[in-house]
């Protein structure tokens, strides 16, 4: 029998956080902002934008089982039939419901945020912690102003660990963020030349990314990658912060969660930490060094926050790397017989030089024949984007890889290519890209797909593992 989902917000607590009045009693099971993915049971908030006013998709979101809606004044459709809480800006409303939803928990609150590897590490933390408590954690990558405030407005009151992700790309924007959270620990995955286009230097990316601690709640914790090199800088604005805990993780000698070695492998990882004095062993079926060292950050967190160390090191091996952003699949190859497949690496979601290198390395791990790697954009690296992209392209040619580049900076990827004596096609769009790598794709043959998510190279690894050879 299927249990009924827990009531999230009813009349009563909605008005109360926004000052406002409700026609009739309701009870909602969930908060949407976007009328094409609202469930029977959720309070719509109608937001309002530059290019769009929520106000037009609220019989749409009724339609779909909204019980009641937020909407911003002035609100010229009557809907008798319907509860419709009419208010001067629905999005201070939004950050009002996340606001009462924040003061009201009583979870241990995880932020994360970093230059790679904020969404894989918040779903690491949140697997890990739900081995010592009921866990909720924020959907996607919803980490900016609007993403986190409705995150929260969706945080059950009867949790015991909250993980959310933080995201920025200018400065300014992680402080209000981490004051609206209020957490009470920390952790900043890594710094690297991400969003670049918008700061002087990687070092005041580094300087936005310490914001994150302006929020943290009196004995907080700032969980800190003792193996990037700004990890000195953003010591001592923890140190500035006056932050009462800080738990570093890496292969440094003097980190508390400490690498002491890890086995990559195509398709999973060993590893074995030092952790407290005790040394741990565990298993990732996620591939690639850049899991382990989430992991790593993961564990930390969950140390630093109170959680069972031990049985989330174990949970670890239960984790996969998700569409986008690593999944390994086997798609078949019907020409050559019952059980023939190439391995296709989905890395569509976005992209940066650290992470493309990270992909780089997995592929190189993977067994199997011919290696192809599909490379779009980096995009917000700015003035340095030419030669990133040439980089790119050097590295994946030294490496051995067979290159299909596609973008505005397809010809940067190609002329590294072409100066480490690779091979290397270009490609106009998403079709050609996915035919171009399939056509001569053979049996135990390996794609990677990789680039910034402006691309859409979901696109491409869609196509491939719809067609294979014939994609």
């Amino acid at each position: 029998m299927t249990m009924p989902e827990p009531v999230l917000w009813t009349h009563d607590t909605v008005t109360a956080a926004i000052d406002a009045s409700a026609t009739q009693p309701f009870m909602a099971m969930g908060v949407s902002i976007d009328s094409r993915t609202v469930s029977p049971g959720d309070l719509f908030v109608a937001l309002k934008g530059p290019r769009f006013n929520g106000n037009d998709f609220v019989n749409d979101a009724f339609n779909k089982g909204a019980v009641a809606a937020i909407v911003q004044a002035p609100f010229v459709e009557s809907r008798n039939d319907k509860i419709v809480i009419e208010v001067e800006d629905t999005m201070k409303a939004l950050r009002d419901l996340a606001v009462a939803a924040r003061m009201r928990s009583r979870a241990r609150i995880v932020a994360v945020t970093g230059s790679v590897g904020k969404t894989s590490t918040k779903e690491m933390i949140k697997l890990a912690l739900s081995q010592s408590g009921k866990t909720f954690a924020s959907a996607g990558n919803l980490n900016n102003d609007i993403g986190l405030p409705l995150s929260l407005a969706r945080l059950p009151d009867d949790v015991s660990y909250a993980v959310f992700e933080l995201g920025m790309n200018h400065a300014g924007e992680l402080a209000p963020l981490s004051d609206l959270l209020r957490p009470h620990l920390a952790v900043i995955t890594t710094v690297e030349s991400v969003h670049i286009e918008y700061f002087a230097s990687e070092e005041a990316i580094a300087d936005e990314k310490a914001e994150i601690m302006t929020g943290l709640e009196p004995g907080g914790t700032i969980v800190l990658n003792h193996d990037n090199r700004h990890y000195t800088r953003l010591f001592g604005a923890a140190k500035g912060f006056k932050i009462a805990h800080v738990i570093d993780f890496g292969s440094h000698p003097e980190s508390a969660v400490r690498l002491i070695d890890c086995a990559l492998h195509g398709n999973s990882s060993s590893v074995r930490i030092s952790i407290a004095g005790e040394q741990l062993e565990y298993g990732l079926a996620a591939p690639g060094r850049h899991w382990v060292s989430n992991s790593l950050a993961t564990l930390a967190a969950v140390r630093g926050i109170g959680g069972d160390v031990g049985l989330a090191a174990a949970a670890l091996a239960k984790l996969e790397a998700p569409r986008g952003r690593g999944q390994h699949r086997q798609i078949p190859l019907p020409a050559f017989g019952a059980g023939a497949s190439f391995t296709l690496i989905d890395e569509s979601y976005n992209a940066s030089p650290a992470s493309v290198k990270a992909a780089l390395a997995v592929l190189e791990k993977t067994p199997g024949g011919r290696r192809i790697a599909v490379l779009g954009d980096m995009l917000e690296l700015g003035a340095a984007a030419p030669l990133a992209h040439e980089n790119l392209g050097r590295l994946a040619a030294e490496l051995g890889f067979e290159v299909v580049a596609i973008g505005a900076l397809a010809a940067e990827i190609a002329r590294g290519v072409d100066l480490a004596s690779g091979t290397v096609t270009q490609v106009s769009d998403r079709e050609e890209a996915a035919a171009v790598a399939g056509r001569a794709l053979q049996p135990s043959d390996v794609v990677v797909v990789k680039a910034s998510r402006g691309l859409a190279l979901d696109r491409v690894a869609d196509l491939l593992a719809a067609g294979g050879r014939e994609a």
